[in-house]
């Protein structure tokens, strides 16, 4: 796609976006908190592995669950149920269970591969 066909096709996808925003939960997919004024999407199976489906998240959850496991282990896992089963998110959600809707912190990438 080129020139004023691309751009349209812009606007459709950013429409199709804020429509998504207006019909999204009240809570995090992954920590059941309430959603804060920032909302991201996450496919829970990835896209590069065949995944459509999105869910909404805090940008902190967003990010927990990017540095817990690449996208071959969430394929794997292929719920949040078992995705929430993971060692070091399983500690990240303790953590962030009493935090505002809006926390943000920085997020560390896990520290050991094989978890």
């Amino acid at each position: 796609m080129v020139g004023r066909i691309r751009r349209k096709a812009g606007l459709a996808e950013a429409d199709a976006r804020a429509r998504r925003v207006d019909t999204a939960p009240a809570t995090c997919a992954l920590c059941a908190r309430p959603l804060g004024t920032r909302v991201e999407w996450h496919h829970v199976i990835p896209r590069s592995e065949g995944g459509t489906d999105t869910v909404p998240l805090h940008p902190i959850c967003h990010r927990a669950i990017h540095a817990a496991a690449d996208n071959a282990t969430l394929a794997r896992a292929g719920t949040l149920d078992a995705i929430r089963d993971l060692a070091s998110l399983s500690r990240f959600l303790r953590w962030i269970a009493d935090k505002p809707a809006d926390f943000h912190a920085p997020t560390r990438r896990r520290r050991d591969p094989l978890q």
